[in-house]
């Protein structure tokens, strides 16, 4: 074999190596979660990156396992009324909840909320929760807060993932377990005769009008 050859083929494969240490991927690879997902591994950025909603409800049940909470399950991926995941809190209350991989620019709407309030007599539950990578829109935090319905948005699940890793669970369960906002008082108040319910105006016209 002639030195020119030598060459040439030593040059082929220099060129070879530098293309694939200089060539930038298309897209970061999606993040496969098993069932054997270990919660200390996964951060937000793997999250981000997780295939589909399905991974998402995966790692969330694994963290609740780490977290402490024994009776926690996953719902059936079909026919699940609502909630993704359903635990007991540690003043042994039954919770629901529906969680949503969104991508930052995906805010989470009003369905979100719909749903996991809406199960909760299917589960026997006494309190909803939503927990999102994201963000919720306006109208989802005004319903939630009507129906106390509580929501974690992504900067309440970075905080989690970071206290978890630090092995703060206490922690951790103080986030999840907080009382939701609500702009009402208890519903109670409102049977009372002398309270004012605010009237929809547009709704009396169409009925006295003989709509239906």
């Amino acid at each position: 074999m002639s030195i020119f050859v030598i060459v040439c083929i030593i040059a082929v494969l220099i060129a070879l190596v530098l293309l694939r240490l200089f060539k930038k991927p298309r897209f970061q690879e999606r993040y496969k979660v098993t069932q054997d997902i270990d919660p200390y591994i996964i951060g937000i950025n793997e999250i981000d990156h997780m295939e589909d909603g399905k991974d998402f409800e995966m790692y969330l049940f694994r963290l609740f396992l780490c977290l402490g909470y024994g009776d926690a399950y996953k719902t059936q991926d079909t026919r699940d009324y609502g909630a993704d995941l359903v635990f007991t809190d540690r003043e042994g209350y039954r919770n629901v909840i529906q969680a949503k991989r969104y991508a930052i620019s995906n805010p989470v709407g009003l369905s979100a909320v719909q749903e996991v309030y809406s199960c909760m007599r299917f589960y026997r539950a006494k309190k909803s929760i939503v927990i999102t990578s994201s963000k919720y829109t306006p109208s989802c935090e005004k319903l939630a807060s009507f129906n106390g319905v509580k929501l974690l948005n992504r900067n309440d699940l970075i905080r989690m993932i970071e206290l978890f890793k630090e092995q703060q669970h206490s922690k951790v369960k103080d986030i999840i377990e907080a009382e939701p906002y609500l702009s009402l008082d208890s519903w109670d108040d409102y049977r009372n005769n002398d309270k004012i319910v605010k009237k929809d105006r547009k709704a009396e016209k169409f009925v006295a009008s003989g709509n239906k």
